[in-house]
């Protein structure tokens, strides 16, 4: 299970479009607040979390920084169309990998592979 975190819906469903064909579960979320109450109640936990990083109330590093709180071995990927990798930088954590808006749909899939193969 993949959870997808992004406030804008249209990449949420063409992530959707591109992941489910490529057979990966996926959870979508619109929001980074009802996306980390759901992980925190969650029996069974991700085996990622791919997010924005610029998002109204919770930034994607903020979500990420308290969903490995709960779950340390997390895997991440932060996307972004705003900023580049240097975001991580000096942050309190750091995602698995980075990835710049936009990508090919392909990028996005040869990088959860190789994220959970890892």
């Amino acid at each position: 299970m993949l959870y997808l975190v992004d406030d804008e819906e249209i990449l949420l469903d063409v992530a959707e479009a591109t992941l489910t064909p490529e057979g990966f579960r996926v959870k979508k979320f619109h929001d980074p607040e009802a996306a980390l109450k759901d992980f925190r109640q969650a029996k069974s936990k991700p085996e990622l979390l791919v997010t924005d990083y610029a998002m109204g109330k919770m930034n994607g590093l903020e979500l990420i920084q308290k969903c490995k709180a709960a779950h340390p071995s997390l895997k991440t990927l932060l996307i972004s169309g705003m900023a580049g990798a240097e975001i991580m930088m000096g942050a309190p954590v750091q995602a698995d990998k980075f990835l710049a808006k936009p990508y090919p749909a392909p990028t996005l899939v040869e990088t959860i592979r190789n994220l959970l193969a890892a």
